[in-house]
């Protein structure tokens, strides 16, 4: 995909900003962010190396087609990006997590006994385009050693201004995976295993990101998580949120060498990236 030579300077002189969301509410019935700890709402399915026997993706869409959710309101408003000749300017930063995220972390997203230790991580703080067509900051917990690459992928999803509903850490959420997802949350780190598994999940790494999750389900055989995205599984939609093989986010990734869970046979998980394939 060709990117405009703009991206290619902003990357050598990122500049830090502060995160924020979008400002409308959540519809009746959707939790929003929640400082407290994690619910007991079941982690969604992730392949292991163990699972060999494809399943076919749910095919039509739901009887019932269920809006995607709007995000909670965040305290502050969006941040623009820094406007030049070309519009506005993509802006990254990558920094050591700070005691007041180690604290708020603890507990909730990790805890002692996680594959990776807290000095590992890094908050990444990133410019994208939102729904509502403005340029908002957000925050992702990743693995140090993915950093750079992933501030290079959303440098190009930024780029192609691909909408991104929201782009909160996990924690808002109650390090509930579940909840992230209905609010149809970008993130990434959460320290967790793939569910009936012994295996951590590449997000228990920071090597994983999952991208407006509602748009894009999990679909493994009849079930769909989150299950209120039903109609989402119908993949002929036509919507600029959704994540199809060889579009901008597709490629955008492609050039760190993530891949993409809509590629895997045994399930199909549109919503996520992973450094190494799982």
């Amino acid at each position: 995909m060709a990117v405009p030579a703009v991206i290619a300077a902003v990357m050598l002189g990122l500049t830090a900003t502060a995160g924020c969301a979008g400002t409308s509410s959540l519809p009746s019935g959707v939790p929003g962010p929640s400082s407290g700890g994690a619910s007991a709402s079941p982690a969604r399915s992730r392949p292991s190396a163990a699972v060999t026997t494809p399943r076919p993706p749910a095919t039509g869409p739901a009887t019932t087609a269920a809006p995607a959710p709007v995000p909670p309101a965040a305290s502050g408003s969006a941040t623009p990006a820094t406007s030049g000749s070309a519009g506005p300017v993509f802006q990254a930063s990558a920094a050591a997590l700070t005691a007041a995220t180690r604290n708020r972390m603890t507990g909730v997203s990790w805890q002692p006994g996680c594959p990776v230790g807290l000095g590992e991580l890094r908050s990444l703080r990133l410019s994208y385009w939102g729904f509502d067509h403005a340029v908002h900051q957000g925050e992702l917990i990743v693995n140090a050693s993915a950093a750079a690459s992933l501030t290079r992928a959303f440098a190009l999803l930024f780029a192609a201004r691909f909408p991104v509903r929201q782009m909160r850490v996990v924690d808002d959420f109650g390090g509930d995976d579940e909840r992230s997802m209905l609010a149809d949350n970008t993130s990434a780190f959460n320290c967790r295993l793939v569910p009936g598994t012994s295996t951590w999940a590449q997000h228990a790494y920071g090597l994983a990101v999952d991208i407006n999750p509602f748009e894009n389900p999990e679909i493994s055989g009849d079930q769909v998580d989150p299950p209120a995205a039903a109609a989402w599984t119908d993949r002929s939609r036509s919507s600029p949120a959704m994540i199809r093989e060889g579009d901008a986010v597709w490629h955008a990734f492609a050039a760190i060498g993530w891949t993409w869970g809509g590629d895997w046979r045994s399930l199909k998980d549109y919503q996520h990236f992973s450094a190494n394939g799982l």
